[in-house]
């Protein structure tokens, strides 16, 4: 049985530096002050590229004309609206307009100023070399560059303008599109040493039988952190795509990364929105791996220590590399299969990739015509194209997603719209939603699952109303389990009437729900709407509740918090503590004048057989068996060193009986931490029955946002909570 939604609450957080990188997917909406009305006129053109090729030569054949083709949609003919040719050959010398260097933003691509005729572009490749800096380690920066180099000096055709964009700490266009050889090189040579931030490929779970028995064990738990630079690498490319929207030439975007991880909680919707972005830009994606072939020794290389447990003798350890290998490919293999590109892995060559975009640009028809089918619905469409001969193969992209809009309707047509976005293949982003989903056991075959979502404030149009700024926004949720069937609803209007000086547009909004569930594999998509401009967006990802009664040592989530907020309400959910909620904090972002808060719980700790059970406390119920020893404490790496380690709490009864576990509650301040990135490991020994779990995870320690106010000074020592 499967109930859902238990609670939920609206709150306003702190905003955390993870989400810096959300204005890239954000564009401002405002409406005009003035009276005036502006008058806006869309005209929706599908273009697709077709390379024609003679099946036995192989070789290109041009000089064909727009009534020799023919264009379907899902089988319904469709009227070319425009047809052109392209091909390098007859690429004229371009008259650059002075290039934009040095750190300028993305947006500058939108001013389309690299030609001082755009009409001049005809028969030029357009390729953008995107280096993802955030996923690379200095080694795989090396060989990108030096690939990159090799390009430029001795296999860059006139034909050929080259842009340079990099994403770290932020997105930014380093060299506009350029033939200028020399200032390419210059451009490709800044990334040459830069320091990758290391965090796009963590474990998740805190599995430690795949890990050396030594300091270079500690793994963070990047789940989390995951998601967001997951989601700042998919918003990058949307936007690189949409600054060349207006170009109808076919482009090639070059995409250097060290993989993207596909663990923890990872949104589908924008893997899906960048891919559909791509799309509707004519922009095909050739992925490569930096990191090139892999050894991937069972063991362990040279610089680790022996594994732990049995894995690397049954195959366990060699498994788990290879999917994790797979996993931070299979995203990269995706947006290249669905726009058209191709990916390069497990190869230290990457002169292919540029062969090839070379290759598949080198002569293409461009097509064009306006869908006889108005739907804005987000549908995908398959597209066939055929030629009036038969002696010659057609390569071109197989289909596009529709678009889905939003327009002024009434309430049942508004609610339908929405339904509309959750039965929908194509995500939603105007609106950027980030989520959270954790695990309390309630019973054996019962779990309650905490969700929290999470909506920047600055994307949120609020409107003045007095002294309050007000807005609502709804909210639907679903959740489906591995046939498919619906098990739990959300749907949720929440109004929104908050104080001027609370800053909203500083802050998030955070969301809480929760379903209950059995133990299995689910997928939740949840969508958000803003009822001012109705701006939607949306997050979906798979959850597995474990079936904990094939481990040996049972752990709920970890929850990290840095706010506790009074709860009135007799609630069941697991988050509620002495009438007081705990609000999960989504990014894992704190600063040094908030206290961090930890909340796990053990479930049926094993019982010393021989050890005399301690004597009865008043008010605590004890089982007439033995009694239990759980031991933990929480431990703060930087650089694989401890910096801070939490006393050890022990527990030798259980204080949760309704849930046959025992909760351990930690309070640390960060005033004794530095500002920085921590590896956190929760240590959790069940001493009587020999388990233990060492999860782990990353956490960001900022300075704090004002001085603390000296009436309400900060402990310097940390508290737990325990038996």
């Amino acid at each position: 049985m499967v109930t859902s939604v238990i609670a939920r609450r609206i709150l306003l957080t702190a905003l955390a530096a993870t989400l810096a990188g959300a204005p890239l997917a954000a564009r401002a909406q405002q409406a005009n002050s003035n009276g005036t009305f502006t008058l806006k006129v869309q005209s929706n053109i599908v273009l697709t590229n077709v390379v024609v090729r003679d099946k036995k030569t192989g070789e290109l054949v041009k000089g064909l004309k727009a009534s020799d083709f023919t264009i379907l949609e899902n089988g319904k003919p469709q009227k070319l609206a425009t047809f052109d040719f392209q091909s390098v050959d007859e690429a004229a010398v371009l008259h650059e307009n002075s290039t934009v260097t040095g750190k300028a933003t993305v947006a500058d691509l939108l001013n389309q100023n690299f030609a001082a005729q755009p009409a001049a572009l005809k028969d030029h490749r357009l390729i953008v070399m995107f280096f993802d800096l955030s996923s690379m380690q200095p080694e795989d920066v090396d060989r990108a560059v030096q690939a990159a180099q090799d390009y430029i000096n001795n296999k860059m055709q006139p034909a050929d303008l080259v842009a340079l964009v990099s994403l770290d700490t932020s997105l930014s266009m380093d060299q506009d599109f350029t033939a200028d050889k020399a200032l390419l090189l210059r451009g490709v040579g800044r990334y040459n040493g830069t320091e990758g931030t290391g965090l796009a490929n963590g474990s998740e779970g805190g599995d430690s039988s795949n890990s050396a028995d030594d300091a270079s064990s500690f793994t963070a738990d990047d789940s989390e952190y995951n998601a967001l630079n997951t989601d700042r690498e998919m918003y990058a490319i949307r936007e690189i795509a949409k600054s060349l929207e207006r170009v109808d030439q076919r482009k090639s975007l070059l995409y250097f990364s060290g993989g993207v991880t596909r663990q923890g909680i990872e949104n589908q919707a924008s893997v899906r929105a960048a891919t559909n972005e791509a799309v509707r830009a004519n922009m095909a994606i050739y992925s490569v791996d930096s990191r090139g072939l892999e050894a991937l020794p069972p063991v362990g290389s040279a610089s680790t220590g022996s594994l732990r447990g049995t894995s690397a003798y049954s195959g366990g350890a060699m498994q788990s590399k290879l999917d994790a290998n797979f996993g931070s490919q299979e995203t990269m293999a995706t947006l290249s299969t669905d726009t058209g590109g191709k990916a390069f892995f497990d190869s230290n060559d990457f002169a292919p990739a540029f062969q090839q975009i070379q290759h598949d640009t080198e002569a293409y028809y461009i097509l064009g015509f306006h869908s006889t089918n108005p739907a804005h619905d987000g549908s995908y469409r398959r597209l066939t194209v055929k030629l009036n001969r038969s002696d010659v193969k057609l390569d071109y992209r197989p289909g596009y997603y529709a678009p889905a809009d939003f327009q002024h309707q009434k309430t049942e047509d508004r609610e339908e719209a929405l339904m509309e976005q959750m039965r929908s293949d194509l995500p939603a982003t105007d609106v950027a939603v980030y989520l959270q989903a954790l695990y309390f056991r309630l019973a054996d075959n019962r779990f309650f699952v905490p969700i929290s979502l999470i909506v920047p404030g600055s994307q949120i149009p609020f409107l003045k109303n007095g002294d309050k700024d007000k807005a609502n926004i709804d909210i639907m949720g679903q959740v489906k389990n591995a046939q498919g069937i619906i098990v739990g609803n959300v749907r949720d209007t929440v109004k929104l009437a908050l104080d001027q000086a609370q800053q909203v547009q500083r802050k998030n909004i955070q969301y809480s729900t929760g379903f209950t569930l059995a133990p299995g594999r689910y997928h939740l998509k949840f969508v958000v709407r803003e009822n001012q401009t109705g701006a939607m967006g949306s997050f979906e990802t798979d959850l597995d509740v474990p079936d904990m009664k094939k481990l040996p040592l049972k752990l709920s989530s970890v929850v990290l918090s840095s706010q506790r907020t009074p709860d009135t309400k007799k609630s069941t959910n697991p988050l509620v503590r002495d009438g007081v909620e705990w609000i999960p904090n989504v990014p894992h972002v704190f600063r040094q004048n908030q206290h961090l808060y930890f909340m796990y719980e053990v479930y049926e700790p094993s019982r010393e057989k021989s050890a005399t059970p301690p004597a009865p406390s008043p008010g605590l119920t004890r089982r007439p068996s033995g009694a239990i020893r759980v031991l933990t404490s929480i431990e703060f790496l930087s650089g694989g060193v401890k910096v801070y380690e939490t006393p050890l709490v022990e527990a030798d009864a259980i204080n949760t009986p309704d849930r046959d576990a025992v909760s351990f509650q930690f309070d640390v301040p960060l005033t004794q931490l530095k500002p920085g990135t921590y590896v956190c490991q929760i240590n959790v020994i069940d001493d009587a029955g020999g388990s233990f779990s060492f999860p782990r995870m990353a956490l960001m320690v900022r300075p704090p946002a004002a001085p603390a106010s000296p009436a309400t000074p900060s402990a310097q020592t940390a508290s737990a909570t325990a038996p």
